[in-house]
């Protein structure tokens, strides 16, 4: 391949992507970001906890939310969705929340799962790019993160998608930072190690 050809497929997906993002920040509401702060809020003054699970490449996007949730003053555990209905919807206890992100909010293996943690008394937050969706439909809280093209040729890995579960889950967690009042020193209290913990002891 040319570069002259390869400089131009990787522009033509960093305007795409760039034209995605900016549209869907543009149209984030801000109300059902607010609802999921509360129910999260009032889920921990009665001693639940949040969790985060999807599959795939959600999957993925759930561990680094947990992740950065935990990091910033809001515990929360990482759910396999896949392990979910096979055991593991033992972590998850009566009054506890669960972040479930899929985009096309259909998948097969996480309505199972959704549907066990609903009978175990769980509430559920979906994060999904379609608003009509099963999942949003059969939540109590629903975060649209929905974009039109993908960014590349293909249109089908998902890429920009992606990106718009990760911004609007880490919109959550900035509201939940702000509404602890989480400050410097506990941010480098949770983070002893590496360029973090150094700049503790300065």
């Amino acid at each position: 391949m040319m570069k002259q050809q390869t400089n131009q497929i990787l522009l033509n997906f960093f305007q795409n992507t760039s034209e995605e993002l900016n549209k869907f920040i543009q149209e984030i509401a801000i109300e059902p970001l607010l609802a999921a702060k509360e129910l999260i809020l009032t889920s921990e003054k009665k001693g639940g906890r949040v969790h985060v699970t999807g599959i795939g490449k959600p999957g993925h996007v759930a561990e680094y939310i947990a992740s950065l949730l935990s990091s910033t003053g809001t515990p929360a555990y990482f759910l396999d969705g896949t392990e979910a209905i096979h055991g593991s919807a033992g972590q998850v206890r009566a009054e506890d929340v669960v972040l479930s992100i899929s985009n096309s909010g259909e998948t097969a293996e996480l309505k199972q799962t959704v549907q066990t943690l609903k009978k175990n008394g769980a509430k559920i937050i979906s994060v999904t790019g379609k608003k009509s969706s099963w999942l949003s439909k059969n939540s109590d809280c629903f975060l649209f993160a929905g974009v039109t093209k993908e960014g590349d040729s293909l249109n089908k890995p998902p890429r920009a998608s992606i990106l718009a579960e990760v911004l609007i889950l880490q919109s959550l967690s900035v509201l939940l930072q702000e509404e602890k009042g989480i400050t410097n020193k506990d941010y480098i209290k949770w983070h002893p190690g590496g360029t973090l913990g150094q700049s503790s002891s300065k």
